[in-house]
C-alpha cells in the first residue's frame, strides 16, 4: 500500500493532466450550453479505465521493485546482468520506457566492464601465484646448498650465516604464505598432529639463535595431540618463536601449556609499547620496535592472525615495555586429547 500511495504520488503531475482535460472538456460543453451528462459518462469510463492501467502499471513496478532491491544484494556480477525488463504501463511514457531502458543497457555494460575486468585481475593473480611458486621453489636449491655447506663446520661464522639462512627462508615462505592467504583456494590437510612434535621441530630450526644470543629455553615436553594442519600451524609457531628471538637480548624464552588447552610462548625481551598493542596484527603495522628494526616487515603476526583464523585458533598477546612478551593460541579443548 505505501509502494502504491508513493508510486501515484511521483504520476502525480499525469493524473492530475488527466483530469484537467476532462475539466476542459466539460467547461467547454457548459459554455456551449450542451448536455453535461454527454461529457460525465465518457469521463466516468475513462476514469475507469485510468483506474485500471493505473493498477496494472503500479502491479508492473512493485514487481520491479522487488526484483532491483533482490538484485541489491547479489555479491556476483552475472547476477545483475539479468536486470528485469521494463514493464509496459500506462502511465509512463514511451520517452520514459526509452530512458529506463538505456540505464539498463548502460548498466549492464558496466557489470560487463567489471565482470571482465575480474577475469583479468584473477588471471593475473594465478600466473603471479604460479610465477612465486616456482620462483620458491628455484630459490630453495642454493638455499640447501648453503646449508650443506654450513653444516660441514661448526664455530661462530657458521652460526651466524646459518641463522640469516634460516631468515631468508622465512621471508621467501612469507612471501608464498601472503599469496596463498589472498587466494580462494588453499592447502588445508586437518588431521591429528603432535603438538610437541611441532615445537621440538620448530625450536630445532632455531637452535643457532639460542645458542648465539645465549638465551634459555625454558620448555618441557607433554604428550598433546590436536587436529590441525601441521604446516600452517608449524608456520604460526616459527614467526612467534622467530620474533621472541628477534626482540630478545638476555634472558630466556619459555613454551607452556594452560589448560585446558592454550599454548603460551613467553620471552623476556624488549616488549611492545601499550599504543602498539591494538595494531600488531594489522598488515603491514610495525610500531615503534619495528621502526627501529629495519628487518621488520609488519607481515609476520599479520599471517599468524590470519592462519589461525583459517584453523580455528585464537591468537592473542601481552606484553610490558623492558618486561617481555606472552603470545597464546588458543588450541580449543574441544579438538584436543590430552593423554
Amino acid at each position: 500500500m505505501v509502494f502504491a500511495v508513493r508510486y501515484l504520488w511521483e504520476h502525480a503531475e499525469m493524473i492530475l493532466m488527466q483530469l484537467l482535460f476532462c475539466c476542459v472538456f466539460a467547461v467547454v460543453f457548459y459554455l456551449y450550453h450542451l448536455p453535461l451528462a454527454a461529457v460525465m459518462y465518457p469521463a466516468a469510463i475513462c476514469l475507469l479505465l485510468g483506474c485500471l492501467f493505473a493498477g496494472r502499471a503500479v502491479r508492473a513496478a512493485y514487481r520491479r521493485h522487488r526484483e532491483l532491491t533482490r538484485l541489491q544484494g547479489a555479491q556476483e556480477l552475472p547476477a545483475l546482468l539479468s536486470l528485469p525488463e521494463n514493464a509496459v504501463c500506462g502511465m509512463v511514457s514511451a520517452g520514459a520506457k526509452t530512458v529506463d531502458r538505456d540505464y539498463q543497457q548502460l548498466i549492464s555494460a558496466l557489470c560487463r566492464r567489471m565482470q571482465a575486468r575480474e577475469d583479468e585481475m584473477a588471471d593475473s593473480h594465478r600466473e603471479m601465484m604460479e610465477y612465486f611458486t616456482m620462483w620458491v621453489h628455484q630459490i630453495k636449491t642454493p638455499i640447501a646448498s648453503m646449508r650443506l655447506h654450513l653444516d660441514g663446520e661448526d664455530s661462530g661464522r657458521s652460526r651466524r650465516l646459518r641463522s640469516e639462512l634460516l631468515r631468508i627462508e622465512q621471508y621467501v615462505e612469507m612471501v608464498l604464505t601472503y599469496f596463498r592467504i589472498g587466494s580462494d583456494s588453499s592447502d588445508y590437510v586437518f588431521r591429528t598432529v603432535s603438538l610437541d612434535k611441532v615445537l621440538r621441530e620448530s625450536v630445532r630450526k632455531f637452535r643457532g639463535d639460542f645458542i648465539m644470543k645465549k638465551l634459555r629455553l625454558d620448555y618441557a615436553a607433554s604428550d598433546i595431540t590436536v587436529v590441525s594442519d601441521e604446516k600452517w600451524l608449524s608456520f604460526v609457531v616459527e614467526q612467534i618463536l622467530s620474533n621472541a628471538l628477534k626482540y630478545t637480548n638476555e634472558g630466556a624464552v619459555t613454551i607452556s601449556l594452560e589448560k585446558p588447552g592454550t599454548l603460551c610462548i613467553s620471552d623476556t625481551g624488549i616488549g611492545i609499547a601499550p599504543e602498539d598493542l591494538p595494531r600488531i596484527f594489522e598488515k603491514g603495522y610495525t610500531g615503534g620496535n619495528g621502526h627501529e628494526n629495519k628487518r621488520s616487515s609488519g607481515l609476520g603476526l599479520y599471517l599468524c592472525r590470519q592462519i589461525c583464523d583459517r584453523l580455528g585458533l585464537a591468537i592473542s598477546i601481552e606484553s610490558e615495555v623492558e618486561s617481555g612478551t606472552t603470545v597464546r593460541l588458543d588450541l580449543d579443548q574441544r579438538r584436543m586429547t590430552w593423554k
